[in-house]
């Protein structure tokens, strides 16, 4: 027998299905349809709830058992990349460059992925969120070249990473150390990497109980934190200092 996930109500602000009642076949599918305003998009993310689906289907809604999860003090770099950082000349900033970074993800080729995810409607509902100071993008730059990145979502202390890419070997691990060590630094403990694959496994993620997760969730978004840009806090970060001489863990 299949089972047809709920279809959601046309007000963005209605609650979503339980996650607890998500499919396990596909694994963590929930809902069906709704819009990617930013008011259903926060209370989804806020709910540890997310989007993805292809172009021509209809808005997917996704809350995955297990869950991955990067502790932000536990990024996994190995000693050759440490050493790698140490002689580059790259620098890291903070929402300069968004719409270049969701672009860039949208365009990298996935193993296994025809086509990709970040829709138009996608790019245009997370350049909004970004505007409106929810959606951050970390940018590691060769001089005036953009050679890697991440962005994703801000819930309180809680980040919801999307996606990232390289244009350069190492570009987005590097980006997302430095993603890393900023929220690190702020007390923000976790970023959400959604499902697993071997590359996010080889960086230190985690595969957490989807009740655990939600659980942690639910008390980082509560934590006051208002939208804002990243630009000025996060500053111009030398990659080397990701890797600091001595520190040479895997």
């Amino acid at each position: 027998m299949h089972f047809r996930p709920p279809l959601l109500p046309a007000d963005p602000g209605a609650p979503f299905p339980p996650p607890e009642t998500a499919l396990r076949e596909p694994d963590g599918l929930l809902a069906i349809g709704g819009d990617l305003s930013p008011v259903r998009l926060l209370n989804a993310y806020r709910h540890g709830i997310f989007p993805w689906y292809s172009q021509g289907q209809p808005i997917l809604w996704w809350s995955p058992d297990p869950r991955m999860v990067f502790r932000t003090d536990a990024i996994r770099l190995s000693s050759r990349f440490r050493r790698t950082l140490r002689r580059s000349h790259w620098e890291l900033r903070a929402d300069t460059a968004f719409a270049a970074v969701l672009d860039a993800c949208a365009s990298a080729p996935r193993r296994g992925q025809d086509g990709t995810w970040i829709t138009p409607a996608m790019r245009h509902a997370y350049l909004q969120l970004h505007q409106l100071g929810h959606a951050h993008s970390v940018e590691v730059y060769d001089g005036p070249r953009l050679v890697g990145g991440i962005y994703g979502v801000a819930v309180g202390r809680m980040f919801f990473g999307e996606s990232m890419f390289s244009a350069e070997s190492g570009g987005s691990k590097a980006a997302l150390a430095g993603l890393a060590a900023w929220l690190d630094g702020r007390g923000w403990p976790l970023i959400d990497a959604q499902v697993e694959n071997a590359h996010l496994v080889s960086l230190g993620a985690e595969r957490w109980p989807r009740r655990r997760f939600l659980q942690e969730v639910e008390r980082l978004a509560a934590c006051q934190e208002p939208p804002c840009t990243w630009t000025h806090g996060f500053g111009r970060v030398p990659a080397p200092s990701l890797a600091p001489p001595g520190d040479n863990r895997d």
